[in-house]
């Protein structure tokens, strides 16, 4: 079921329907009363694409005549598996209490941060991008242009060459009582207006070609209407006097009304966009982008989506941008690999120090990692290459009878189970004598002797360097398996839920040691 909003009634519906059959799913669109002329219209492109395509019939269906009636009853449906809900708060909440698996999102309320180090016309420049594109109405676009008070001159100036249209304090507050009604709530019949219907509602008139309104602004919150989301071409300016009263400042944006939703930084600094980033309450922090195309995966490495997650503190299931992936349960067959037993003494077995090494451990260990690459060896071979391990080589393997005896041992267990006869070689060569596997333990040198010829094995290529990341995200495993790359991970490395979803299907995590 995938209900949509009155602010994106075309984009929505394409991709919801998009991933919905991209997962293997069919869709059920559930339009918004004020907008189902447009959605309706472009619901009828996609079932006839779709047809055309030979998908099955009705894969893609919609509500003619929507109703929240019809909406709860789409929702409760015993056919719906799960709800791809995009709307008001209300609508979201009766998704997430329908009793369906549900994935909502949350309102935006977009702060923008320009930073001293970066240049002023190209940051304004993006923010008129972002705020114009669909009049205003995506639910990342900017809200509020925050900068510090000595770029004011600078920032009102390129504001004028991008056209935007600075209202005078009179205009603003009409344009607030305009725009808003109960507080800060959206008057349906301005949401997506254009810059000049939104001016002659407000009593006045721009000219023509302006872009966007443009207010300054006090502060935020309910004393500073403009400060809330606007779901138009209006973009509220806030001067501060310094980087932290910007921080602080942007902060407060989010908690009036984005909370977990996107936020943007114009910056050069990278410990000020580190600083921006862990402050902002912002599952999408943006860095020198306009924010609808960076917070949608166009301009940034993000999941290309319009269905964006708000995470648990805006009441959502996800932070992420929801995509076909999240649409798509995942069957596990586990085959036993180890007793519990085994699976507890791993756990619990405390780290050894260098100087206390079990040896036999560590022979075992050699032995599995030789038997895995499928090399024929011999005691002596296992035993050089333990020496060669411990931190104390060539002294690393005691002579007392219990050690050489559990080192023998190992061996010798693994030499009698795994080892292969070797091909004689196709010149007419002799090989050396295989070596015996009945030497006892105590006749087995302490230390190794000169080399002897050993069996002929598997040359190994060396190992290529790599590097262990701290980190992989579900952007990392895409990138990696468009360049046909593995990712290199090890034991501390932190790993979204979604990144090794997708890193399963291609085997893109590699686990390595540093």
């Amino acid at each position: 079921a995938a209900i949509l909003p009155t602010t994106n009634p075309t984009s929505t519906a394409i991709y919801k329907s998009v991933i919905s059959l991209k997962s293997g799913n069919s869709v059920v669109l559930s339009p918004h009363p004020r907008a189902k002329n447009s959605t309706c219209t472009t619901a009828a492109i996609l079932i006839e694409a779709a047809r055309k395509a030979g998908a099955p019939e009705g894969i893609i269906q919609c509500i003619n005549n929507p109703s929240l009636d019809g909406t709860t009853t789409l929702m409760k449906h015993p056919k719906t598996g799960v709800i791809l809900s995009t709307g008001g708060a209300g609508i979201v909440r009766a998704a997430y209490s329908s009793g369906k698996p549900a994935f909502g999102v949350g309102p935006g309320n977009v702060p923008v941060l320009l930073d001293t180090t970066y240049d002023v016309a190209d940051a304004v420049a993006k923010v008129v991008t972002g705020k114009k594109f669909d009049y205003g109405t995506v639910c990342s676009s900017e809200q509020v242009l925050v900068a510090e008070r000595s770029l004011r001159g600078a920032v009102l100036e390129e504001l004028k060459k991008q056209k935007a249209f600075i209202l005078s304090d009179a205009q603003r507050v009409a344009v607030e009582k305009t725009l808003f009604t109960n507080g800060t709530t959206v008057r349906a019949e301005c949401v997506g207006q254009a810059p000049q219907k939104i001016a002659q509602m407000a009593g006045f008139e721009v000219p023509s070609d302006i872009s966007i309104l443009a207010a300054e602004i006090g502060g935020v919150g309910k004393q500073h209407p403009l400060s809330a989301e606007k779901l138009s071409p209006v973009l509220a300016v806030l001067f501060v006097d310094s980087f932290d009263a910007g921080v602080d400042a942007c902060e407060k944006v989010l908690r009036f009304g984005g909370l977990g939703h996107t936020t943007v930084i114009y910056s050069n600094d990278d410990a000020h966009v580190r600083t921006f980033g862990l402050r902002m309450p912002a599952f999408r922090v943006l860095v020198n982008t306009p924010s609808p195309q960076g917070s949608t995966g166009i301009t940034t490495s993000l999941l290309r989506g319009m269905t964006l997650g708000c995470g648990a503190m805006a009441g959502n299931i996800t932070s992420d941008n929801v995509g076909p992936l999240h649409l798509v349960n995942i069957k596990r067959i586990a085959s036993v690999v180890r007793t519990a037993e085994e699976a507890f003494a791993e756990d619990s077995a405390p780290v050894a120090a260098s100087a206390g090494v079990d040896r036999a451990a560590l022979v075992s260990a050699v032995e599995k990692y030789l038997a895995a690459k499928g090399v024929a060896v011999t005691s002596q071979s296992v035993r050089a290459a333990v020496a060669q391990a411990l931190p104390t080589a060539p002294k690393a393997l005691p002579s007392d009878p219990p050690a050489s005896a559990a080192v023998s041992s190992v061996v010798d267990r693994f030499l009698a189970r795994k080892q292969k006869p070797v091909a004689p070689p196709s010149c007419g060569c002799t090989l050396p004598p295989a070596p015996k596997l009945d030497v006892p333990a105590a006749a087995l040198p302490v230390q190794a002797p000169a080399p002897a010829p050993e069996p002929v094995k598997k040359a190994e290529v060396p190992a290529p360097q790599i590097t262990i990341v701290d980190f992989v995200c579900e952007a990392d495993v895409r990138t990696a398996i468009s360049q046909n790359k593995k990712i290199y991970i090890g034991p501390k490395t932190i790993v979204t839920p979604s990144a090794r979803e997708l890193a399963g299907r291609d085997e893109v995590l590699v686990m390595a040691q540093r």
